[in-house]
C-alpha cells in the first residue's frame, strides 16, 4: 500500500491510497489563524478491521506535516500538475 498527498491549496491535501483518494490531511488552526497542528482523516467510518494500515481510529493528530507523512509511511507530496 502506497500513500500519496496531493496539494489542494496551503495547509490542505487529499489523501491517496494506491491512487484512490481515501482522506485528506489538513492544517489545523486557531480562530486566529496560529497553526496548531495536522490532522490525517479518513473518508469514511470504516469498521477498525476494515481501515487501511496505519489507522487504527478515523482521525489521527500530528504536530508537523513531516511527522503525519512519515507516519503515513513516507507518503509522496504531489502538486497539482503531478497528479
Amino acid at each position: 500500500m502506497t500513500y500519496t498527498l496531493h496539494r489542494l491549496a496551503p495547509g490542505s491535501y487529499d489523501l491517496a491510497l494506491d491512487g484512490v483518494i481515501v482522506g485528506g490531511v489538513v492544517r489545523e488552526t486557531t480562530a486566529g489563524g496560529a497553526p496548531t497542528g495536522w490532522c490525517a482523516e479518513l473518508l469514511q467510518d470504516l469498521p477498525a478491521a476494515t481501515r487501511p494500515r496505519p489507522f487504527d481510529c478515523v482521525e489521527h493528530r500530528f504536530q508537523t506535516l513531516e511527522a503525519a507523512v512519515a507516519w503515513l509511511g513516507g507518503a509522496a507530496i504531489l502538486d497539482s500538475a503531478e497528479a
